[in-house]
């Protein structure tokens, strides 16, 4: 087919092929089978650890007890033995043990979830929080609210002591992105939990909003007073929550949780520690876009925004670390879609999810013409004129407008992705148009002064005709308790 039409964009036509075995047709298995051979556990030694923390901190030993490790005879010294060698190795009660049990240490077990999970974009959250908020939390916040808020999400980078125990700067954490003593990033009890290594713990929407609260990613919020939220409220004991599979629409169907749309396996999909690998949209930002899915040879994932051209296979990319790294396979944001779209029509009709979809879309994209790129281009204007200085949160103008996308606009938009029309609306976009019009553009007047103020938003506010309604100031406004009744009001 050379020199057909076809020709430019066959090689990426493969790549998304050859993605779509990745994201949506496959048997549906939950966890991969542990292939290790029952000889690498149950060390002797072990049996001594669990005699002694029984008196010393019995609550743990009896979360280890009920657990799926103590049922297949894993006992502590298999998760905490270290080599001497080890940066965080230290002597113990005459072994040689780390603290900390990280991805690469249950890898030994789990190798598919961590090959799944070191990829994705939970295990880059500490790269992307000193990437998007490093003046934030360092001029702000500072390291003390750090340590104890930012990095218990994000994950803060363990420091070793001389003598093998842990920085208290950095530990105790168990954040997502944690960046461990061997080089692994990640926290498999960030979800998980400690000692319990419970599966249903981590299916329960509680283990998300633990940090998917809040405005940087008011998902709890906007779950709970969801549809789905409400349903999983009522019909929790259905929810079957200790499957071995747990397949939507197999093992349970009373309601869906955070896991079932962005990790859970249905018919025709697998499940994935990839929890980033089916979002077409990203909603975090001043305006919003679709992006790609880009997957490296190692099995490393980065998203590409759906703006720039998508990387042939071979070709190189920088990553988010900044490393580069050599692409294997990119998904488009419409099979990332399809891919979400398979878990909702285990419940829903094509017609109901495709409704749905549209009107997400359209949200997003009034938000972004509306509001997010306006605000955008007014900002970006007033730092190439020097009128802001580089330093961000030195001007109330700039905590206007992070509060307008990061906390409003980012609620509204997420709102609109989960079905809490109170999140959309009065909890997001309402506010979202208060402090444009309320507070964010005077204060665009008065920082920039009246001549040039007024000519920046003459530019990219007024002149569109989603704000036409400014350039009707005769009309009356009943919602204000002014003109109800008037005649021509109607």
């Amino acid at each position: 087919m050379k020199g057909s039409i076809c020709g430019r964009g066959y090689g990426l036509v493969r790549v998304i092929s050859a993605v779509i075995i990745l994201l949506a047709i496959s048997a549906p298995v939950f966890s991969a089978k542990v292939t290790l051979s029952p000889d690498n556990w149950g060390l002797e030694e072990g049996r001594a650890c669990i005699d002694c923390h029984e008196k010393s901190s019995p609550g743990l030993t009896h979360q280890w007890r009920e657990s799926a490790h103590a049922d297949a005879n894993v006992n502590c010294l298999d998760c905490h033995h270290a080599d001497a060698v080890d940066d965080d190795a230290m002597e113990h009660e005459g072994s040689i043990i780390a603290t900390i049990v990280s991805p690469r240490d249950c890898a030994r077990c789990h190798e598919a979830e961590y090959r799944e999970s070191e990829g994705s974009v939970h295990s880059k959250a500490l790269v992307k929080l000193e990437k998007k908020f490093p003046n934030l939390n360092d001029r702000v916040f500072g390291e003390e609210m750090t340590a104890a808020g930012c990095t218990q999400c994000h994950g803060s980078k363990i420091r070793v002591k001389g003598d093998g125990t842990l920085d208290p700067d950095t530990w105790p954490n168990s954040g997502i992105g944690r960046i461990n003593p061997d080089g692994s990033r990640g926290s498999c009890s960030a979800c998980h939990g400690r000692h319990g290594f419970s599966k249903a713990q981590a299916r329960t929407p509680a283990a998300c909003i633990r940090c998917h609260s809040g405005p940087e990613s008011p998902d709890g919020e906007v779950y709970n007073s969801s549809q789905h939220g409400i349903m999983y409220s009522a019909h929790r004991d259905k929810m079957n929550l200790d499957s071995d599979e747990w397949v939507t629409g197999k093992d349970y169907s009373a309601a869906p949780t955070c896991v079932t749309c962005h990790m859970g396996a249905a018919p025709g999909l697998n499940a994935t520690h990839d929890v980033g690998m089916r979002d077409a949209w990203r909603l975090n930002g001043p305006v919003s876009e679709k992006q790609y899915l880009v997957i490296f040879q190692d099995g490393d994932r980065r998203d590409l925004p759906a703006s720039h051209a998508a990387p042939r296979r071979g070709t190189q990319l920088s990553r988010l670390d900044g490393s580069v790294g050599k692409v294997k396979a990119v998904a488009t944001p419409g099979r990332r879609r399809k891919a979400m779209r398979r878990v909702c029509l285990e419940c829903h009709s094509k017609g109901f999810a495709k409704g749905f979809m549209r009107q997400f879309d359209t949200v997003v994209k009034r938000y972004n013409e509306k509001y997010g790129k306006p605000a955008q281009a007014i900002m970006n204007a007033l730092y190439e004129k020097k009128v802001l200085s580089p330093a961000p949160f030195d001007e109330p103008l700039e905590f206007s407008y992070w509060r307008l996308w990061h906390d409003e606009g980012t609620r509204a938009r997420h709102g609109a992705a989960m079905g809490s029309p109170n999140s959309t609306w009065w909890e997001g976009m309402h506010l979202v148009a208060q402090n444009f019009y309320g507070t964010f553009l005077p204060l665009v007047r008065k920082t920039a002064g009246e001549e040039l103020g007024n000519a920046l938003i003459d530019q990219f506010v007024s002149g569109q005709d989603h704000h036409s309604w400014l350039r009707k100031s005769t009309q009356s406004n009943p919602g204000l308790g002014y003109g109800i009744g008037i005649p021509g009001d109607e």
